[in-house]
C-alpha cells in the first residue's frame, strides 16, 4: 500500500484523519442535512418535528388533544395527551427509552410497525435532531400517575431521567429553546404554524390543536399544568382548530369564496387492505386545478402513486359515466386528464405502513400499491356518486366537455402563435430590442412599461446581455383567461415567444433565453397593477421560472437629489429624508411644485439648483451655497438613459428583488383573491387593509 500523502499544507491525509462523530455531534456539525437550512425554514421544522410526534399519537388513536405554545424568549412547549413516550430500560442501550429517543438517531417507536402502524414521521430522528440544535430542552412524560423528566444541554443529557412527582395527566410535554449559535435568526412566524396546524386538524379528524402565541407575556409564566391555556385564560392568545368533517370540511375552506358547479361535496374514506385512502372533491366555476395530496399526513407537493391512481381513476370514471348515458357522443373523442381536472378542488390522503417516499424532502410518495388503492377506492365510490346525484353529474360532465372544446381551441392558437421558427428565435417580436448574447445565463430581459420608457431603457442598457421588451398599457387578467383567448393578446404572444419556453405541455425551461427577467414598472397605482397581472401570468402559466428565481422586480429610485454637483438618488420616503438630513435641509422647508403655481418640471422637481446671489457692502456679488433641488420620477420613462443605467440597469450599483414563492397555497389564494371573479372577498380585503395603504397623491 502506499504510504499518506502530504497536501499543499504539508498535513498528512492517513488513518487518523478519518472522524467518528458520536452521539447527536453529526447534527450540530452539518445541521442543514437534517432540517434543510439553519434559516427561518430550519427554525419551523423544528417545532413541526415535535408536534408530528404528538400528531401521530393521535392518529393512532391514542391522543385527541395538542398545544403548542410560543413562550416569552424563544421557548417552544409541545404537549399531547397520549401514551408518553415509554421510560424504562431500552435493551439495546441499558439506558430510558427516553433519553434514547431524546439522545440518539434513528431511535424511535415508528421501526418495529406495531407501536405506529402509520406515522408521518419515518426516520426517528425528530426529536433527537431537535433536541441536538437546541440550547436546552426538557422532556416530561406523565404516565401511569407518576411524572418523569430528563434535562438536556445542546443534545447531551444533565442526568438520568427521573420520577419527579406524581400526576393525574398523561402524555408527553417537551420544551425547547432552539440555539443561537446553530439559527441564524429566532424570530417564529405564528401565521407559518397556524396554516400547518390547521392542515393538520383537517387532516387527523377529531383531533384538537391549539397554538398559544404567548410572547407578549413579561415572563414565562408557571408550567406545572400539562394543559396549562385554560387556568391561565390565554383565550386572547391562542388559536384552536378542530374539525369533525375530515377532507370534506378542508374542501369546504378551500372553496369558501368560489362558484360551485356540483351542489354537494364527494367525499369517500375506506381501507383497501392496509392502506386508509379518504378522498374528498368538488368542481368550482374556474379554470384552475387544484390538487392537494398527503402520505400519512405529510403533504406530496410533487404527488405520486396516489395521486396518479386518483388521477386515472377520475378520467376512466367520467368517460365510462358520460358514454353510459349519453352525454358523449359516438364520434367525439374520449376526455384527457387535463379536460377532467380542469376547475377541480381535490385533496388525496392515503395512510400506510411503511410508506416509500422520493427523495429526502418526502415530496413524492413512491409506494407503488397506492395506486391501485387509491385508484379502486375512488373509482367505485365515485361511479356510485355519479349515479345517485345526477344533477351533480351533468353539471360536471358539462364542466369537463367545456374544458375540452376549450383545450382544442387553445391548441389550434397556440399552434398559430408559437411555430418552430418563433421558438428557434428566428421570428422574435418587433419590439423586442434584443441582445447579443446568446448565453441565457448572462442574458436580462426586462419588462418596461410603455414606449418612453423602452425608449430610455434601450438607450441606457448594456447592449450585449441585456434585452428590452416594451409592454403597452396593462395586459390581460390571465386569473380566469384560458390559453386560446390568452393567447389572442398581442403582449402576451410577444412575451411568450420573446421567453422561448413555450407554454402549457409544451413549455420547456431548459429554452428559457434570459435567466433573468426583470419587470421594470413605474412606482405608482397603475405601475403596480400591470407588475400584478405579469405575476399572475408567471405564477398561472410558468410557475417553473418563479420557482426556479428566474423572475425578478426592478426598484428603480422615488427621487433624484442634488446639492450642487454632490447627486444622490433615495428608493423610499425614508432615505429621501436622511438624504435632505445630510445636506443639512429641513424637508418641510422645501416646497413642493403641487404647492406653488410656477417652477419644477415634468417630473415633479423641487427648487431650483441655481446658486442664491446677494450684493455685498461693497456693491459685489456672493455667491451662497447650493440650494437643494428634489425631482420626483413618476415613471421610468421620466428618467434620462444614463440614470436608468446608474440607478436600475447596472448590475454593479442597482437593486433587483427576486420574486420567491415560499407557501404555494398560500399564493394560489391571494392571486384568486386579487385577481379573480369573485368581488367580495376583494372587498373584504381592500376594507381590511385599507389604513395600511400609501396613498400617492
Amino acid at each position: 500500500m502506499s504510504k499518506a500523502k502530504e497536501n499543499g499544507s504539508g498535513h498528512k491525509y492517513a488513518a487518523d484523519s478519518i472522524q467518528v462523530l458520536e452521539g447527536l455531534e453529526p447534527v450540530r456539525k452539518r445541521p442543514g442535512m437534517y432540517i434543510g437550512s439553519t434559516g427561518p425554514e430550519g427554525l419551523h421544522h423544528c417545532v413541526i418535528e415535535i408536534f408530528d410526534n404528538s400528531r401521530d399519537e393521535a392518529m393512532g388513536g391514542y391522543a385527541d388533544e395538542v398545544e403548542v405554545t410560543i413562550l416569552p424568549g424563544d421557548i417552544v412547549r409541545v404537549v399531547d395527551n397520549g401514551r408518553g413516550i415509554p421510560v424504562g430500560i431500552h435493551k439495546k442501550t441499558k439506558v430510558s427509552a427516553l433519553e434514547t429517543v431524546m439522545t440518539t438517531l434513528h431511535a424511535g417507536g415508528k421501526f418495529d410497525g406495531e407501536s405506529y402502524k402509520i406515522a408521518g414521521g419515518l426516520h426517528g430522528v425528530g426529536a433527537s435532531v431537535v433536541n441536538a440544535l437546541s440550547e436546552w430542552t426538557i422532556a416530561e412524560v406523565h404516565q401511569d400517575g407518576d411524572l418523569y423528566r430528563q434535562e438536556y444541554a445542546r443534545g447531551v443529557k444533565k442526568a438520568n431521567v427521573k420520577k419527579v412527582g406524581k400526576t393525574k395527566s398523561r402524555g408527553t410535554v417537551i420544551t425547547f429553546k432552539p440555539d443561537a449559535q446553530i439559527f441564524s435568526e429566532l424570530v417564529f412566524d405564528a401565521d407559518k404554524l397556524k396554516n400547518h396546524f390547521r392542515q393538520q386538524a383537517y387532516l387527523v379528524k377529531k383531533l384538537r390543536i391549539r397554538l398559544i402565541d404567548a410572547r407578549t407575556l413579561p415572563e414565562v409564566p408557571d408550567l406545572k399544568e400539562t394543559f396549562w391555556f385554560a387556568a391561565l385564560g390565554l383565550d386572547a392568545l391562542s388559536h384552536t382548530f378542530y374539525f369533525e368533517g375530515g377532507l370534506l370540511s378542508l374542501v369546504n375552506f378551500y372553496n369558501l369564496h368560489e362558484k360551485a358547479v356540483q351542489k354537494n361535496v364527494f367525499c369517500v374514506e375506506k381501507e383497501s387492505g392496509d392502506i386508509q385512502v379518504e378522498i374528498a372533491l368538488q368542481y368550482i366555476d374556474d379554470i384552475k386545478v387544484r390538487e392537494f395530496s398527503y402520505a400519512n399526513n405529510t403533504s406530496t407537493p410533487e404527488g405520486g402513486t396516489h395521486l396518479t391512481g386518483f388521477r386515472t381513476a377520475l378520467t376512466r370514471t367520467l368517460n365510462e359515466y358520460g358514454r353510459k348515458n349519453g352525454l358523449i357522443k359516438d364520434n367525439e373523442d374520449n376526455f384527457t386528464g387535463d379536460d377532467v381536472r380542469e376547475g377541480i378542488t381535490a385533496v388525496v390522503s392515503v395512510k400506510m405502513r411503511d410508506a416509500q417516499f422520493e427523495g429526502q424532502t418526502k415530496a413524492k410518495l413512491g409506494s407503488v400499491e397506492a395506486q391501485g388503492a387509491v385508484a379502486g377506492v375512488f373509482g367505485e365510490a365515485f361511479a356510485l356518486y355519479l349515479e345517485e346525484n345526477p344533477d351533480d353529474a351533468k353539471a360536471i360532465i358539462s364542466k369537463v366537455v367545456l374544458a375540452l372544446k376549450a383545450r382544442k381551441a387553445a391548441k389550434a392558437a397556440k399552434d398559430s402563435v408559437l411555430r418552430k421558427g418563433a421558438l428557434d428565435g428566428m421570428t422574435l417580436p418587433g419590439k423586442l430590442a434584443d441582445c447579443q448574447s446568446r448565453s441565457a445565463n448572462e442574458s436580462e430581459l426586462f419588462l418596461v412599461e410603455g414606449e418612453s420608457a423602452g425608449g430610455s431603457s434601450k438607450m441606457g442598457r448594456d447592449r450585449r446581455t441585456q434585452a428590452i421588451l416594451p409592454l403597452r398599457g396593462k395586459i390581460l387578467n390571465v386569473e380566469r383567461a384560458r390559453l386560446d383567448k390568452m393567447l389572442s393578446s398581442q403582449e402576451i404572444k410577444n412575451l411568450v415567444i420573446a421567453l422561448g419556453t413555450a407554454i402549457a405541455e409544451t413549455f420547456d425551461i431548459s429554452r428559457l433565453r434570459y435567466h433573468k427577467v426583470i419587470i421594470a414598472t413605474d412606482a405608482d397605482v397603475d405601475g403596480a397593477h400591470i407588475r400584478t397581472l405579469l405575476l399572475t401570468l408567471f405564477f398561472r402559466y410558468f410557475r417553473a421560472l418563479l420557482d426556479a428565481g428566474h423572475i425578478y422586480v426592478a426598484t428603480p429610485p422615488l427621487y433624484k437629489i442634488w446639492k450642487g454637483k454632490d447627486v444622490r438618488y433615495a428608493y423610499t420616503d425614508v432615505e429621501k429624508e436622511r438624504v435632505l438630513k445630510d445636506f443639512g435641509v429641513d424637508n418641510l422647508a422645501i416646497e413642493t411644485e403641487a404647492d406653488t403655481e410656477e417652477g419644477g418640471t415634468e417630473g415633479g422637481q423641487q427648487n431650483s439648483g441655481v446658486e442664491d446671489e446677494s450684493e455685498g457692502e461693497d456693491g459685489k456679488k456672493t455667491k451662497k451655497n447650493p440650494k437643494v433641488s428634489i425631482q420626483r420620477y413618476k415613471g421610468l420613462g421620466e428618467m434620462n438613459a444614463d440614470e436608468l443605467w446608474e440607478t436600475t440597469m447596472n448590475p454593479a450599483t442597482r437593486t433587483l428583488r427576486k420574486i420567491t414563492i415560499e407557501d404555494a397555497e398560500e399564493a394560489d389564494k391571494t392571486f384568486d383573491m386579487l385577481m379573480g371573479s369573485e368581488v367580495a372577498p376583494r372587498k373584504l380585503f381592500i376594507q381590511t387593509h385599507a389604513r395600511a395603504a400609501t396613498i400617492d397623491a
